[in-house]
């Protein structure tokens, strides 16, 4: 699952809740076959400011298909000021975090924490 934490038309937290819901009901180790990216500045579905391109359906083929599920994925686009940019997107509840040194509009500069 994704959402954009800048939608507009679905409250963000409404995935997060459901996340946890079932983890509630069918115990906290569920990441084999379910994992929520929260993804930061994406609007309804795409879009937005950040890096917030992503390639789902690779992702997923290769969950599928490999067994291989996804701990971060390659997200890209552009900052408010236009500038390019590349961020891990983690699975919830962790976030990506700069690592305190690096370019900061580059993924290899943060970690899921």
């Amino acid at each position: 699952m994704y959402h954009g934490w800048a939608d507009p038309l679905i409250a963000p937290e409404s995935s997060v809740n459901y996340l946890e819901s079932v983890l509630r009901q069918m115990g906290s180790e569920q990441g084999a076959w379910l994992r929520l990216f929260m993804v930061p500045g994406m609007g309804h579905c795409n879009g937005g400011n950040g890096a917030t391109n992503v390639d789902w359906v690779s992702a997923l083929e290769k969950w599928r298909e490999q067994g291989t599920a996804p701990n971060t994925l390659g997200a890209s686009g552009t900052g408010a000021t236009g500038v390019p940019m590349t961020r891990p997107l983690c699975p919830h509840p962790q976030r990506a975090t700069y690592k305190g040194r690096g370019d900061s509009n580059k993924a290899e500069s943060f970690a899921c924490k």
